[in-house]
Formats: structure tokens, sequence, C-alpha cells
């Protein structure tokens, strides 16, 4: 048990931004303060510490170029990967009907059904099938995937669902050899009457070398600013956009009149409109904390949903960590309960 515990604390932390942040205050306080202990040292002995230093920046700069060859791994396995993600993307918008060998799944011990229940299922489900349409491919697969996990449910708003109906698949690409380290979420959408764009985009631009000013904060690669697309919405179909209608009060006369306004909506949409890095690199606490959630939520997209878009549609992803995290009872609780304060 205890082998799997990083990976569900990840998936937790990932899926909460909360405990994210409690637990980053936790580890920084481990991390303590100097104990006056160096700045009492000889002369000679900071000399060598210097020596150690310099040690480290050279790590730190071997450790960029293990970075590196991962990203090299990555998009060598996309690759291997990709022809799956195209057959997943085919059956759950109806361009290819799986065999029944593709279909047969063994289900665990303790969902073995005995064969009047089994029967008794059957008919059942033929019932169902024969009350309505037969449904093309997966459908409102994407969209189910969304709603199931926190991190993304709490981007959508309702007015995002019927949008979403029409999402066929999240692709990953990343940058060409050679290029500054990136990746790229596609969004593919089958035509509707909201926008016109075949696909969203999403780039996210990372940097895997040390600070010359800062080396010893390198901890590998990280996304340093992302930039979305425009998107093609139909008349009167912006969602990301609301009309407000203010009533103005003329102070001479006394007279009253509305005026109609156009200002922003909240939107799972607004997520390709990210706000832009100025040149200094300086934000307001407002656009820090769009942007942290931001990265945080494509981290999460690349890492997690499209991989295994199929276990958070069942919700066995999500079923799998609240076991885990179940099976150490109260104690495990209280500590979640703790973070959530």
């Amino acid at each position: 048990f205890s082998s799997f515990r990083p990976r569900q604390l990840t998936v937790q932390m990932m899926q909460n931004p909360q405990i994210l942040a409690a637990l980053q205050e936790r580890l920084d306080g481990l991390n303590g303060s100097p104990s006056g202990y160096i700045e009492s040292l000889p002369k000679v002995v900071k000399r060598r510490v210097n020596a150690l230093k310099n040690l480290q920046v050279k790590c730190a700069h071997i450790e960029a170029k293990f970075y590196e060859e991962v990203h090299e791994l990555e998009r060598k396995y996309a690759a291997l990967y990709q022809p799956l993600f195209d057959k997943r993307s085919d059956i759950v918008k109806a361009a290819y009907e799986p065999t029944d060998e593709e279909c047969e799944w063994k289900a665990d011990e303790e969902e073995e059904l005995t064969e009047e229940m089994k029967e008794k299922a059957k008919l059942e489900e033929e019932k169902k099938d024969e009350e309505k349409e037969d449904p093309k491919g997966i459908p409102e697969f994407w969209l189910t995937v969304f709603k199931n996990v926190d991190l993304l449910s709490d981007m959508l708003q309702e007015h995002d669902e019927p949008i979403l109906k029409h999402l066929q698949d999240i692709k990953v690409k990343f940058s060409d050899p050679g290029q500054p380290m990136s990746f790229t979420l596609e969004f593919h959408f089958e035509p509707n009457e909201f926008f016109t764009n075949a696909m969203l985009t999403k780039t996210y631009k990372m940097r895997s070398e040390p600070d010359e000013n800062d080396p010893f904060s390198f901890d590998g690669p990280e996304i340093m600013c992302c930039t979305g697309c425009t998107i093609d919405w139909t008349k009167g179909k912006n969602v990301t956009l609301k009309t407000i209608k203010k009533k103005q009060k003329h102070k001479g006369r006394g007279t009253v009149r509305t005026v109609t306004k156009t200002v922003p909506n909240d939107s799972f949409f607004n997520f390709f409109t990210p706000p832009e890095v100025p040149e200094n690199g300086e934000l307001d606490e407002d656009s820090e904390a769009v942007l942290a959630a931001d990265f945080e939520i494509g981290h999460f997209i690349r890492e997690r949903i499209v991989p295994r878009a199929v276990l958070y549609f069942t919700g066995e992803a999500i079923e799998d960590d609240d076991d885990d995290y179940d099976e150490e009872g109260e104690e495990a609780d209280d500590e979640v309960t703790s973070f959530n304060v």
C-alpha cells in the first residue's frame, strides 16, 4: 500500500488547490532558517563552501540536460501512444465500431455476476435499447471527463456544457527537436453552432535551464508562459461575454435612461485567453493567481487526462484515489480536513 502513496498524494493535490497551497506552506516551514553557524565560519572554510556552491551549479546544469533528454523520451513515446489515442478518438466520435473481441472486458472477481443476474441485466439493456435510438460512439465523452474532475469541473459553467458536447478529442503535441521546450493542447471539435474553429489550442512554453541569477532554485522544467487562440464565435453565441442593462439617472434633469453594456462572463472558454505576461515579467496578484491555476490545469490535462481519459470518464481514476485514502480511516480524514482549514 505504501508504494502507492506518492501517486495518490500528487493526484489529491492536483485536484485541490487548497491542499496544494497548505502542503506547500508546510514544506516551506520545514526548510527552517539559517542557524548562524555559516556566518561564524573562518574565511578559509567559507572559501571552500563557495567551491561546493560552484559544484552545485554544475549539478544544476547536468540536471537540466537530464530533463531535456526526458522531454525527448516523452516526444518519442508520444508517437507510440498516438495510434492508440487516435483509435480512442475514432470510437468516441463513431468513426470506428470496435469488434466484439475488442469490447470484451473481464470484470474483477468481486464484480463477477451469476448467470441469472447476467441474463437479467442483458434483458434490461435490450429493453432500454429498444426504447431509444441507438447512440453513436460514446456521447458526451469529454464533457463527462471534465465534470468528473474537480479541477476541471470548477471551470465549467452551465452554458459551456452544450458546447463541450461537441468536443471530440484532446491531443498533446510536443515541440520539435532543437526547438525551445513547449507543449500544445489541441481541442478538436465537430462542426457546431457556437464557433467555426475545428480546433482550439493552448501552448505552454517551458524553461529547463537554471536561472543565472538564482541557479539553486532550479527544480526541473517550469512553465514560463502560455498562449491561447482566437475563437471565431458565431454571432450571439459568445459565452465569454454577457450583456447587462444598467439604469443611469441624469444629474440635472433627473431623467432615467437604460444603458446596455457588454462585460466578461465566467466560462471554461476563457481558458483560451490567459493573461499576457509583460516583458518585465511582473504581474498583479490576480493575474498571477489566474496563471498559476492555468499552468496547473494545463499540466494536469497533459499528464493525467489525455493519457487516462477513459478512467476519468468512468470515474475509476477518481474512485481509486478516494478508495486509497479511505483505507487509512479516520487518520486520513483528519489529515485532509486539516489541509482544508
